[in-house]
């Protein structure tokens, strides 16, 4: 079959052949209709991602759109290494169906970014209704979800934080209650203002860096969080740096987690 295939770490795919893929029990072949392309795969395609086994050659794309042999188009993924979605066929675990009215495009796109913002509010964080949630990184595709997200799982209070002007804008009609721009010149207080007196309970992170150092400082300065002030962190990912300067006061003034 023909598929991106990636034969030096770093190196643009090219179109070539590839072996077809051996379906294994619980999986199901399908031809792929449309692929996501984003910071996971970026990712893997370069090696940098720790979930990459190193394998080579190999096939980009984790999820995707796809059609079953009985015509079904279902949003599809988790597949072997070295394949990939960006193929003509994939032997895929995961089926879902995808509505009537939503393109195979749109939904390929918003597949892993909002997976990401559920997953992170949802399984990790535990989200609790009329909590208070504070986004880093909410202009980016994956941010921008992570906050519709949030709202209508019910937090009280959701932070957009961000860069681009325009779509902090958007947000705000969007879930976002309050967002912040990461640069401006008083991160942590412009953090703290938008919280008001209820503080934080949740952060989900999509940047790292100096990002999370200005929302630690404003844990610790303003001690967020309710009666227990107990701050759950997911980091997500690390577009804007891979290391951060813990405080230890927020691990001493918070039930940070």
């Amino acid at each position: 079959m023909k598929a991106a295939v990636i034969r030096t770490f770093g190196e643009a795919p090219r179109y070539e052949e590839f072996p077809e893929p051996e379906v294994l029990p619980g999986e199901e072949l399908v031809s792929m209709r449309a692929v996501g392309v984003h910071q996971l795969v970026r990712a893997l395609a370069r090696g940098t991602h720790y979930g990459s086994d190193g394998t080579l050659p190999m096939v980009p794309g984790v999820d995707g759109v796809g059609i079953t042999a009985e015509g079904q188009r279902i949003y599809c993924g988790m597949l072997r290494a070295p394949f990939g979605t960006l193929a003509e066929r994939a032997a895929t675990r995961v089926r879902i169906p995808v509505p009537d009215g939503m393109s195979d495009a749109r939904c390929a796109a918003i597949g892993n970014p909002g997976l990401s913002g559920w997953l992170a509010l949802v399984v990790r964080a535990e989200l609790e209704p009329g909590e208070t949630v504070l986004v880093l990184g909410a202009t980016g595709a994956s941010g921008s979800l992570a906050v519709q997200i949030a709202k209508r799982l019910g937090a009280g209070r959701v932070i957009a934080a961000g860069r681009d002007v325009a779509t902090l804008e958007r947000l705000l009609g969007a879930g976002a209650d309050a967002v912040v721009r990461l640069d401006g010149p008083d991160v942590a207080g412009a953090i703290a203002e938008a919280a008001g007196t209820g503080g934080v309970q949740v952060i989900v992170d999509y940047v790292w860096g100096v990002s999370t150092e200005a929302a630690l400082t404003a844990v610790t300065a303003r001690g967020f969080g309710r009666a227990t002030n107990r701050v759950r962190l997911v980091q997500v990912g690390e577009t804007a740096a891979s290391t951060v300067q813990l405080p230890a006061a927020a691990l001493r003034s918070t039930d940070l987690v």
